[in-house]
């Protein structure tokens, strides 16, 4: 086993674990039935000191069970949990993050200012716990329990140690468990006593599996655990292996059944307890004459009880409360459910997924190629082969990058807790609504999409939404509110961050403008581009500097990183009810279905998704369309860009024009080309650094002949498009 790897994957997990338990903590303030979220808060909590157990991690360990110890309080309704309690329990999540991420980087010891913040939360999470009820005395048992113990022949083993009885399966290393690791990490919960191994079960030499293991423990173990504890160290081996775990001071009927039950010989186990430490030759003696006595039928007249659910065993004996049963079997339950979960999801290294991205982009271009070289033969089995390739091919394609869709709840749902602790931070109450976290996009704009999002919610919070007493004068509910949407529109992704705060002052935005010398005072400019002045370096309108926003640093940043990703920003504002950020984002970086054009010698690719239809220019169309930059579309007024002129194409226009009508965030427009080429599968290639700021352009592809096609950016041909008209439109008036 890799345990590099192995580790790897812990640490993986292990966030992914802490992000449920964030989320389950968050759930139980606006919940009616919290009991399945503290649930959710335990196991998670419980898996990452296993996990880390086994790794010998004992710095988690020795937290995590600190912090695990006041949830089984509050799971055994002992504690009630309150905002102060979610607050600490959220402060030790990200206590846990931050110990993971140093062993991520590769620091063996903690800081000591992370280790002073540790004791911190360990203290306080002290002040829940009273004194330890982990051991049941026998004098605590029910009177009636102790008189049937008697009655059976049995008295107590006089010894304040636990006994484990520890036989794995045949399977355990198969499944990539190593034994001696739970053995280490039961050291880091108490001290192992005494060991006994059981070389029963070893076969022949010549019959041994080498990936089978044979080997079974009996453990005299010192500690002041509970058998929860106890047993949870063995959680990730509990079905490939038999454990039986006996609690201090137990009957000795009890041994006696362990004994029985094992399949080792009586005289060899019986051994094995004496020699570990557990029992004394007396106790075994008397243990082997009970059983002895047993098997010559002068076993209690009463005669064998029928088999009865265990659970109602420990009940009726008063060793564990109905609902501890209870909570055991729902968890069970869950248990069961998550690992049939597990079998149906596979984890893919990211960059295996980006090789195979790369490969099938060059598969595409080369099943272009041969699908061109095929058309101009005249051979029509080749011609129907590349056909039925290239079917393939696309295929392979949607598959691929359907592997690298996510879904953007989750980047939503981390919102959750920055809501709650910066509302808490400017004394707001602010809700958080979720809206379309099912809609998918590429896993790369996710990752770089959080910054952006990041800082649009934080300044909403900030400069949107007013203070309660303010939102009250004017007529509005104290509560304000945050909305996340996404949804898909035009091929593209669209991300809303809104916010029913005060909205924009279109007036103050205007002059700060004018006195920072971003805009003349005799400009005409319209409330849309007023209200995005907001998103230029160094611009703020805050009159107070706050530890969140009001230096101006921070939306030419956002929108700057949303270009980087070929998207828009789009801003609508209306005083006194709130304004919305809409971010529009291609659904991938990586291939897209495109539509190709001619200009003079020139190819170029539009996404296929933002073309509407094409049409051919009549010429008279083309006579008027030498006046003015728009043409008449069925009554309605469509603005256009002449590629031509637009990249400057040399030599003699063709004896026809077409319009390609696109289509980009509710706007039209159309693009004036010589020839229509139909569609293809573009590869998207960036552009070098000389061309990073080249506007129109997006990026570029290979053709199946080999040559270089630019990818149009329509967005900025739209706004080009758009902003012509609108000067000739003012120009005239």
């Amino acid at each position: 086993m890799n345990l590099d790897n192995a580790l790897q994957t812990f640490f993986v997990e292990s966030h992914e674990l802490l992000q449920a338990m964030e989320d389950a903590l968050l759930d139980i303030e606006h919940s009616d039935d919290p009991v399945e979220s503290v649930n959710a808060i335990f196991r998670a909590a419980h898996t990452i000191k296993g996990s880390a157990g086994l790794f010998g991690l004992d710095g988690i360990v020795a937290f995590t069970h600190v912090m695990e110890s006041v949830l089984d309080k509050v799971r055994g309704n002992d504690l009630a949990i309150d905002d102060g309690m979610v607050a600490l329990l959220l402060s030790c999540g990200d206590h846990i993050k931050v110990l993971l991420n140093s062993l991520v980087d590769g620091q063996e010891q903690s800081d000591p200012a992370v280790f002073a913040e540790g004791a911190v939360l360990i203290e306080r999470l002290s002040k829940y716990l009273g004194a330890s009820e982990n051991q049941i005395e026998p004098a605590t048992l029910p009177q009636q329990h102790e008189t049937r113990v008697e009655a059976m022949g049995g008295g107590f083993v006089e010894t304040d140690n636990w006994h484990i009885s520890l036989h794995f399966g045949r399977s355990v290393l198969r499944n990539g468990m190593d034994p001696l690791s739970f053995l280490r990490y039961l050291g880091t919960m108490g001290r192992i006593v005494g060991i006994s191994t059981l070389l029963d079960a070893i076969p022949p030499a010549a019959e041994m599996d080498h990936e089978s293991c044979y080997l079974s423990f009996e453990i005299n173990f010192q500690s002041d655990a509970d058998k929860a504890a106890i047993e949870g160290a063995f959680e990730f081996v509990r079905d490939d292996c038999v454990i039986h775990i006996l609690p201090p001071r137990s009957r000795i009927a009890d041994f006696l059944e362990l004994i029985q039950n094992l399949p080792e010989e009586d005289m060899r186990l019986g051994d094995m307890l004496v020699r570990c430490g557990t029992l004394t030759q007396k106790e075994l003696e008397e243990a082997l004459a009970l059983q002895s006595a047993g098997a010559s039928g002068n076993a209690p007249e009463s005669g064998e009880e029928p088999k009865r659910p265990i659970g109602e065993i420990v009940v009726e004996a008063g060793m564990v409360q109905a609902p501890v049963v209870e909570a055991a079997l729902e968890k069970q339950k869950h248990i069961k459910e998550a690992k049939g979960q597990e079998n149906r999801v596979i984890r893919v290294d990211a960059e295996k997924l980006d090789n195979l991205i790369n490969l099938v982009g060059e598969l595409v271009i080369a099943g272009a190629s041969a699908s061109l070289l095929s058309h101009r033969s005249v051979d029509v089995p080749l011609q129907e082969a590349t056909s039925n390739i290239s079917r393939l091919v696309e295929e392979i394609r949607d598959s691929a990058l359907q592997l690298r869709m996510v879904q953007i709840g989750e980047t939503f749902r981390r919102f959750n807790r920055v809501v709650r602790d910066v509302s808490r931070e400017l004394g707001k109450d602010i809700e958080l609504l979720i809206s379309g976290a099912e809609t998918e996009l590429d896993k790369t704009v996710v990752e770089k999409i959080g910054d952006p999002l990041m800082h649009l919610v934080r300044n909403a919070m900030d400069h949107g939404i007013e203070s309660a007493e303010l939102r009250q004068s004017r007529g509005k509910p104290a509560k304000g509110t945050l909305r996340l949407n996404a949804y898909h529109e035009s091929g593209s992704i669209v991300i809303e961050v809104g916010d029913d705060g005060g909205g924009l002052n279109r007036e103050r935005i205007l002059k700060k403008a004018i006195d920072k010398g971003l805009v003349s005072p005799t400009q005409n400019l319209s409330d849309q581009e007023i209200y995005m002045l907001i998103f230029e370096a160094g611009f703020s309108t805050a009159e107070q500097v706050s530890n969140l926003s009001g230096r101006g640093v921070g939306m030419d940043v956002v929108r700057r990183n949303i270009e980087a990703l070929r998207g828009t920003c789009e801003l609508d504002s209306q005083e006194g009810q709130g304004s919305t950020v809409r971010i529009r984002l291609p659904l991938t970086l990586a291939i897209i279905d495109g539509f190709q054009i001619g200009v003079g010698s020139a190819s170029y690719v539009v996404p296929l998704d933002m073309v509407k239809e094409c049409l051919e220019l009549s010429s008279e169309e083309r006579q008027k369309a030498k006046d003015h930059h728009y043409i008449n579309l069925r009554g309605e007024v469509l603005p256009f860009v002449r590629l031509r002129e637009r990249f400057s194409e040399k030599g003699q226009a063709g004896p026809r024009e077409n319009v390609v009508v696109v289509q980009y965030g509710g706007q039209k427009a159309g693009l004036v080309v010589d020839e229509l080429m139909g569609e293809l599968q573009a590869v998207i290639k960036p552009l070098g650094c000389l061309f990073g700021n080249l506007k129109g352009v997006s990026g570029s592809t290979i053709l199946g002949n080999g040559e270089v096609a630019l990818i149009l950016d329509v967005p900025s041909l739209i706004q080009q498009a758009v902003n012509a008209d609108t000067q000739m439109a003012l120009s005239q008036a």
